[in-house]
């Protein structure tokens, strides 16, 4: 389903390709959209799309890979295709990643940002349950522990 939208959203879009420069860009947007940089710690990506006009997006990796978020203790799985349509603060109908709980994977479809309290970020399953954690445990990593 995920090629199916990112098909539909790809004309007038911005597209880029190769590791370093889609690196770069993700980056890029997250710090446009006033979301941490490091919320998106994908670094084998083999293209990365923007259509401003819809704010639809979509990050293209090889493989999916499983991070670890060390400072809220929370593995986060990114599928091969990341695809959201994001707005300052937020990114909605996210599809491609889920994060462990317990000994389940959650599904994330939405991350955002409240303006009344934006030291902290929320991340919400499509039933409409949400957590919050300190924006800070998504600030860039170095080097980044991946799967």
């Amino acid at each position: 389903m995920a090629t199916q939208q990112i098909a539909s959203h790809r004309e007038n879009a911005e597209i880029y390709h190769g590791a370093a420069l889609c690196k770069q860009k993700s980056i890029e947007l997250l710090q446009e959209i006033n979301l941490p940089k490091g919320l998106l710690p994908l670094n084998d990506l083999v293209e990365v799309g923007y259509n401003r006009t819809t704010g639809f997006v979509w990050l293209k990796q090889q493989r999916g890979i499983e991070h670890r978020f060390r400072p809220i203790s929370r593995t986060v799985f990114y599928d091969s295709e990341v695809t959201a349509f994001v707005e300052e603060r937020r990114m909605r109908k996210l599809t491609g990643v889920k994060s462990k709980e317990l000994l389940i994977w959650v599904t994330i479809s939405d991350i955002y940002i409240d303006e009344r309290n934006p030291t902290k970020i929320t991340f919400a399953t499509p039933a409409g349950l949400g957590r919050s954690f300190p924006v800070s445990a998504f600030e860039e990593e170095e080097g980044q522990e991946k799967k």
